[in-house]
């Protein structure tokens, strides 16, 4: 009981960070590399690295290697808390503009960095 609290605590604590929120809206779409995510949201590698790693630690993304490129995706099987929130994401929270702007850029056009 006490580790399922301590990750509840952990996933709330990924989606109340903006940068986290604005990450997983975009995995929403499918597995999106690290350079495109820092095109998309104008920010620079070790930060988004950074709440990616905490994404992965509260369990709510998984990684792919490919070469030298990682290439994240949300995590297949959530669980209740985790799936909840991932479909408020998709349904409810995407109606903010920032997250609107987000999705726009990402299917614009997504870098040729790991072709």
């Amino acid at each position: 009981m006490i580790v399922e609290l301590a990750n509840s605590q952990d996933v709330f604590r990924a989606f109340a960070d903006p940068t986290r929120l604005r990450i997983l809206n975009l995995l929403i779409e499918g597995e999106v590399c690290v350079c495109d995510l820092c095109s998309v949201l104008d920010e620079i590698q070790p930060k988004i690295s950074r709440h990616l790693a905490y994404l992965r630690k509260s369990g709510l993304v998984e990684v792919r290697q490919d070469g030298k490129w990682k290439h994240y995706r949300i995590k297949k099987h959530a669980r209740g808390l985790e799936r909840t929130l991932i479909n408020c994401v998709r349904s409810c929270l995407r109606e903010i503009g920032v997250l609107q702007e987000d999705l726009e850029r990402l299917r614009s056009g997504r870098s040729a960095c790991c072709d």
